[in-house]
């Protein structure tokens, strides 16, 4: 009797990302909403220069609080940035590079209580222990985000402009406080505030305009 028996070859299964790691990394993100988002990084960017420019990085009194309460603005915008990035895995599909944009959101997030605490508190508790504290962040959130670019730039999972630009905004710090160190405060002011719009202003704009390089979903 002859033998009918035969084997076959397990087939792939087509259910699963071959790479695993880019589908259990990408959220997803429509290029609606990058458009809207960008457009809150650059009305908070635009806000808080205008500030810079009107007040000065270090004034006291009214236009301090003025300064602390459009800085909070401008964070909303960075958070909104920060939400495009890990939604579109702007550093890459890896956990620990996806892991870095978190870390960023809980600095950014206690330097914007800083921000908050600062400008509204009264006068004879904003230098108080607990609010101190707070401040430090501010210069470790915008050190991240300088970081972010640099892994951004590498990454390459933007494309064209927006592949760069994120850390031309993202020099905002390491341009502005060494020119404060060694310029004074009237020169930080102009420069401060001209390199928030044409960094971070103007990221939000590409972001608005250009959400396809992103790789957001239509």
């Amino acid at each position: 009797m002859p033998d009918t028996t035969h084997t076959s070859p397990a087939l792939a299964r087509t259910d699963t990302d071959p790479t695993g790691a880019a589908t259990r990394a990408t959220i997803g993100i429509d290029r609606r909403r990058v458009s809207r988002l960008g457009l809150v990084l650059t009305a908070g960017a635009t806000i808080w220069s205008a500030s810079n420019f009107v007040f000065g990085p270090t004034a006291d009194g009214v236009g301090g609080r003025v300064g602390d309460l459009t800085g909070f603005l401008f964070q909303v915008g960075v958070f909104a940035l920060l939400t495009v990035m890990l939604r579109t895995s702007a550093t890459g599909t890896s956990r620990a590079a996806r892991a870095m944009v978190r870390v960023e959101f809980v600095l950014l997030g206690l330097a914007s209580l800083w921000s908050l605490a600062h400008g509204l508190a009264p006068e004879s508790l904003q230098d108080s222990p607990a609010i101190m504290v707070l401040d430090v962040f501010w210069p470790l959130s915008m050190l991240g985000m300088f970081v972010i670019g640099i892994k951004v730039a590498v990454a390459g999972r933007w494309r064209g402009i927006l592949r760069g630009w994120p850390l031309v905004a993202e020099t905002w710090a390491v341009v502005t406080v060494p020119s404060m160190v060694v310029l004074g405060d009237g020169a930080a002011r102009w420069i401060g505030a001209t390199h928030l719009l044409l960094g971070y202003a103007v990221l939000g704009l590409l972001l608005a305009r250009r959400p396809e390089l992103t790789g957001a979903s239509e």
